[in-house]
């Protein structure tokens, strides 16, 4: 498989992560922020159906762009050479890394990732919200569904936080393969069942204690039914992936399929919805 790599030109993080958004509409399968560049990773394939939209978004922002392709033995150098530790604070520290990053420290929660081509660490606020979240709300003892896994990051941080068991879907091939590698490095692997596919295909008929989606706006949305369907009475439905602007299309969607919005919490623009199903 051949990739796209846009290098886009950006004036600070917060610049980066709204083209992240914005690109997020289009099959990027990853992002990575660099100091003063946003690279945004496509297949070749998928950029050609969607290039011309594309690129007049990015022109419409004022931002300076070069398409380069990217052969794909190339991709781990590149991910990790733009990659960080995500430094969760609160009252569960976690640190969000990759293999050739030092291990936490003694009494924090140490959650080792791979790449192998998906998503699933670009969104820097989120994970750092939804990770937040997840130790908040206390999920101790029940089952989860993590959908839209990428990495696996959010399983893995959920069962650290005392999850009994988690099942991690995503559509993309490369994106299963990235969780099963990194919920062997995090030492959670027993687990966790990655499964690839839809939402519907895979967790048809499942019931679960809480899901967490980190996504996008439209792909949110278009799940609801199904998130509603795999929630009791009384379960939890975390999400983001979303920016300010979008939360009231979200919170209209989750209420429409029986939830009840019990907090909204926001970082740098970013946000978090958290719903129970009544």
């Amino acid at each position: 498989m051949k990739y796209v790599e846009l290098n886009i030109a950006v004036a600070d993080s917060m610049q980066a992560e709204i083209l992240t958004a914005l690109l997020s509409d289009y099959p990027f399968e990853a992002f990575a922020e660099e100091e003063g560049a946003l690279k945004a990773y496509i297949l070749d394939s998928d950029y050609t159906e969607c290039s011309q939209e594309v690129e007049q978004l990015l022109l419409s922002q004022d931002v300076e762009f070069e398409v380069i392709e990217v052969v794909q033995q190339n991709w781990n150098a590149e991910w990790e050479s733009g990659f960080e530790p995500v430094e969760v604070t609160g009252e569960k520290p976690i640190r969000i890394r990759a293999p050739h990053h030092s291990p936490a420290e003694e009494g924090v929660m140490d959650v080792v990732i791979a790449p192998r081509m998906s998503f699933g660490t670009g969104h820097h606020a989120t994970t750092a919200l939804m990770s937040q979240t997840i130790a908040s709300e206390g999920v101790e003892g029940l089952r989860g569904l993590d959908m839209g896994c990428g990495t696996g990051v959010l399983a893995i941080v959920a069962l650290k936080c005392g999850a009994e068991h988690m099942v991690a879907v995503d559509i993309d091939d490369w994106a299963c393969d990235s969780c099963r590698d990194s919920i062997a490095l995090s030492g959670v692997a027993e687990w966790v069942d990655v499964r690839c596919g839809s939402i519907e295909q895979v967790v048809a008929g499942e019931q679960f204690d809480f899901i967490l989606a980190n996504i996008n706006r439209n792909i949110l949305i278009s799940m609801m039914p199904s998130f509603a369907a795999a929630l009791p009475s009384g379960g939890r439905l975390l999400m983001s992936g979303f920016l300010r602007e979008d939360v009231v299309y979200i919170e209209a969607s989750a209420v429409e399929q029986g939830f009840e919005v019990v907090n909204i919490i926001e970082r740098e623009g970013w946000m978090v919805v958290v719903c129970k199903k009544m």
